[in-house]
């Protein structure tokens, strides 16, 4: 007679994601219509690798350094052509704290953000944000700021 016994194998099932900070675009002119950023790329400054290069794209979901304090993108679109003259560039500068959350053994850490300032460059072609301050980014459900332009 033989016993076996069978243990849970420890996976991480819970999908813990340090949540992105989330930008939608939308017309500066008719700030409930969406508005496409044409193409857009963004890097973050100091690496030398683009996160989206020559897209069109109504939203991003950009990371933010859990190991720092702040994160600054630099954001480029070009909406006449791919010349590399006609660019308008912005830069983004994002503030906050970090808090880390135990998930599990498995899963490990994951970062919450709080106590979110954003400051975009002027002049530039963000013409505005919805909001400068965001108390918490916990989750990557919506958008979390507006840009217009």
């Amino acid at each position: 007679m033989g016993l076996s016994s069978c243990e849970k194998d420890d996976f991480c099932t819970q999908n813990p994601v340090t949540p992105s900070l989330i930008l939608r675009f939308h017309d500066k002119d008719d700030v409930t219509k969406k508005k496409s950023v044409e193409r857009f790329s963004i890097i973050a400054v100091g690496k030398t690798d683009s996160l989206f290069v020559d897209r069109n794209t109504d939203s991003i979901a950009i990371p933010l350094n859990g190991l720092d304090t702040k994160t600054v993108y630099t954001l480029k679109m070009n909406d006449v052509d791919n010349i590399k003259t006609n660019n308008k560039i912005a830069t983004l500068t994002i503030n906050y704290t970090t808090e880390e959350e135990y998930i599990s053994r498995s899963c490990g850490y994951r970062f919450i953000f709080k106590d979110i300032t954003l400051t975009s460059s002027t002049p530039s072609w963000i013409n505005s944000l919805s909001t400068k301050d965001v108390s918490i980014i916990n989750n990557q459900i919506k958008a979390h700021v507006q840009v217009f332009h």
